[in-house]
């Protein structure tokens, strides 16, 4: 009796999953792949079949899982070498399984894990990772037993990626199932390498992808498959949708879900420049330039292109002041003297301060668009940094005419407060009828902050951390009132002392300070 109802309880179990087989799978419409299923935000096991169901709910596009075999070649699913201590290659299954997971579960087999996997889903996928074993005999052992399980149990349609670091074992995957998608995971190779192998997609760290952005655009040509892997910052997931990537792998996938919701690409915008500084050294010359000396506004600071001044490390752009003296190369300028506005820059012999200001002139401009700076401000008295944007025309014309767009100005005596800014013909500082407004800003010194333009040729929204504070509207007069119909390129920036900077005098005990830029993006429509 005990033999019949097993039987029965069995046959019924294969009657569900058949029935599951049969279902027709949309797989969901979003770039969204949990890794090693959902887990993280319920504090579930990583590759439980609870983190796969709850990747299932969240309506994932795909749930990514490891396949390792164990010394009796059972096929199961787990990250690690080793279970509980014991490496999995050298201990069967049967004592393996005698540890349970974190939650109660059994370690699961593949079969177990791909069964529970096609009950009530018809619209997250698997990306199955089958990890490389301890021999060229193995690879190939596991890879085949992974093919046949995946057909035996009807689970080909689920499958939304074979992935691998093992080359051998994707080639084997092709040859066996030529229909199969497939990624590879180690970032050394190049798409075009991937194209030329038969694999349909790269699947690499987000660090081998900012290392090699070349590869974002020869993947596309190439019709090679984006996927990176893990992006758990809004910073990064950020960038990945921004660069239109096709899947993005997430311990966190609803942040990913919010984060696609609140991204400028979803409004129809594409990236169209970005530095993310991850590289070292002086900035990257193909998209931005130094200015150099005294500059403008009475300001105390000289600039230069010292490494001290600004660089790249750690995957920030530093621009940092320091009091120290430098001589003025352009001390009795005859030139400069004739000018009323730049006649200071060349009485002075010295400088007390340094700091640097980088530019796009020349490199990259823009006429409308977003965009995005995340930055940390740097801190005391005496300091005015700035992220802002002036006109092409700005050598033609002069300023105001060419107009001023300060996205973000912060000064030190007012550390709190950030201002933004719109500077032209009819409305400028000089005749106090400048188009400004301030926010509040929470800890500038501490924490991260995005500070944003969304410029359009009906208004310009100055925006931080996705809250409008100011708004200037196109009046359609003259370009005395809106000269910003033209393309304008960016500046960043840290002053030290000037007509606003040093109202309240410079502390110079605060030195050196620094302004931490982890990214500049712009996208147009």
């Amino acid at each position: 009796m005990r033999h019949l109802i097993f039987v029965f309880i069995t046959l019924l179990f294969f009657s569900c999953a058949e029935s599951s087989t049969n279902k027709k799978i949309d797989f969901a419409k979003n770039a969204v792949i949990a890794h090693r299923g959902a887990w993280k935000s319920k504090e579930i096991p990583e590759n439980s079949i609870a983190s796969l169901k709850e990747a299932i709910r969240l309506n994932c596009y795909g749930s990514e899982f490891d396949v390792r075999m164990t010394k009796d070649e059972v096929l199961i699913v787990t990250h690690d070498k080793d279970y509980n201590n014991l490496l999995i290659e050298e201990t069967e299954y049967k004592e393996l399984a005698q540890t349970k997971l974190f939650n109660g579960e059994k370690l699961p087999t593949l079969k177990e894990y791909l069964l529970a996997g096609m009950q009530n889903n018809t619209s997250t996928s698997f990306i199955v990772e089958i990890k490389p074993t301890s021999s060229k005999e193995r690879n190939v052992i596991i890879t085949t037993k992974t093919l046949e399980l995946v057909k035996e149990v009807k689970a080909d349609k689920y499958i939304g990626s074979y992935i691998s670091f093992s080359l051998d074992i994707l080639k084997q995957i092709i040859e066996e199932s030529p229909s199969a998608k497939t990624q590879y995971l180690d970032g050394y190779k190049s798409p075009e390498f991937l194209k030329e192998n038969g694999i349909k997609g790269l699947d690499y760290h987000l660090y081998k992808i900012k290392t090699h952005p070349e590869y974002i655009k020869s993947a596309k040509e190439l019709g090679i498959t984006l996927n990176s892997w893990t992006a758990n910052s809004s910073s990064d997931i950020d960038w990945l949708i921004a660069n239109e990537f096709n899947f993005i792998t997430t311990d966190k996938p609803e942040l990913v879900f919010e984060r696609i919701n609140e991204s400028p690409i979803k409004d129809g915008y594409q990236l169209v420049f970005s530095d993310e500084f991850n590289y070292k050294g002086k900035p990257d010359s193909s998209k931005w330039n130094y200015a150099y000396g005294f500059i403008a506004n009475r300001e105390n600071q000289y600039y230069t292109d010292s490494l001290k001044n600004a660089r790249v490390e750690n995957g920030n752009l530093i621009i940092e002041a320091h009091k120290e003296t430098i001589d003025n190369k352009d001390y009795n300028n005859p030139e400069l003297l004739k000018k009323s506005w730049k006649k200071y820059a060349a009485e002075r012999k010295t400088a007390k301060y340094t700091s640097a200001r980088l530019t796009t002139k020349n490199l990259a401009s823009w006429q409308y668009g977003r965009i995005d700076v995340r930055a940390k401000l740097p801190k005391g008295v005496g300091l005015w940094p700035a992220i802002w944007m002036l006109g092409e025309n700005k050598e033609d014309v002069g300023w105001p005419e060419s107009g001023e767009i300060d996205i973000m100005e912060h000064v030190g005596f007012n550390n709190d407060t950030i201002f933004g800014t719109v500077h032209t013909k009819a409305f400028n500082h000089i005749k106090k009828t400048q188009q400004g407004k301030s926010i509040f800003i929470d800890e500038p010194n501490e924490e991260f902050h995005v500070f944003t333009l969304e410029w359009t040729p009906e208004k310009m929204d100055f925006i931080l951390d996705n809250e409008v504070y100011n708004t200037f509207k196109n009046q359609h007069k003259t370009t005395a009132e809106w000269p910003f119909d033209q393309k304008f390129y960016l500046i960043l920036n840290v002053a030290v002392g000037g007509m606003l900077g040093g109202k309240k005098g410079i502390d110079d005990s605060i030195f050196p300070q620094k302004m931490i830029v982890d990214y500049v993006r712009v996208y147009q429509k």
